[in-house]
């Protein structure tokens, strides 16, 4: 796969990169605030730095993926080694400076690396989904299981028939137990939410072992049941 272009001009023969320090000198002195951009400069050093730091704690599959620079690998596993607060200090300077030498495109990769670890990537997020949407689906309509078992048969139908009807009796007893709550509360009072149980919470990892184990994550909870 070739390799996206960085972005950038050439100044007096000079490749200059979008967003490189140098861009930023260049920029500033034609519009006279090479001051406020020194201050700007050092932001983004900050911000660098702060983000080498995040990457020490990114999960190895991420971060083998970003295809860092040798040096910039070993500094940081250096920095996790450090335990010495004034050692630490300067070896995420270290790190931030060389953070700086990375493409914008890089960057951005780390970045994210980084929501991806936070927030799950779109095909998980997206996996999820189609789990609840499969676990209510079993809960709230009769047909459900059936449709369910067309596409996944190896399930364990004593399971997951137990995990159904308990967390159907979960839910019943709890809505029960908030509509008294609220009664005696009154009708200003806040209401609480209504916690559907453990067999719920156990019908959506069976639901989801089974999509990942199968590999239909998109085989969609939105089939009709008129086959």
């Amino acid at each position: 796969m070739s390799r996206k272009p960085t972005k950038g001009y050439f100044v007096r023969g000079k490749f200059v990169a979008e967003g490189s320090e140098l861009d930023l000198e260049l920029k500033a002195e034609l519009k006279g605030t090479y001051d406020s951009t020194k201050t700007d400069l050092k932001r983004e050093s900050d911000a660098l730095q702060d983000l080498g730091k995040e990457l020490m704690t990114l999960r190895s599959d991420l971060f083998k993926r970003l295809q860092l620079s040798d040096q910039l690998i070993d500094a940081l596993a250096e920095a996790k080694r450090i335990t010495n607060f004034e050692g630490k200090r300067r070896q995420l300077q270290y790190v931030g400076k060389l953070m700086r030498k990375l493409t914008p495109e890089q960057v951005a990769a780390v970045k994210q690396a980084l929501d991806e670890q936070r927030n799950g990537s779109a095909s998980e997020k997206m996996s999820l989904q189609v789990a609840e949407q499969w676990r209510d689906r079993l809960v709230v309509e009769e047909a459900a299981l059936s449709i369910w078992l067309d596409h996944f048969p190896g399930t364990d139908v004593q399971q997951l028939r137990s995990l159904i009807r308990q967390s159907r009796k979960d839910i019943e007893k709890a809505k029960e137990q908030a509509a008294a709550a609220a009664a005696a509360a009154g009708p200003d009072a806040e209401p609480k939410e209504v916690s559907k149980g453990r067999a719920y919470r156990d019908l959506f990892q069976l639901v989801r072992e089974q999509l990942a184990g199968a590999g239909k994550a998109d085989a969609g909870a939105e089939d009709d049941g008129d086959e």
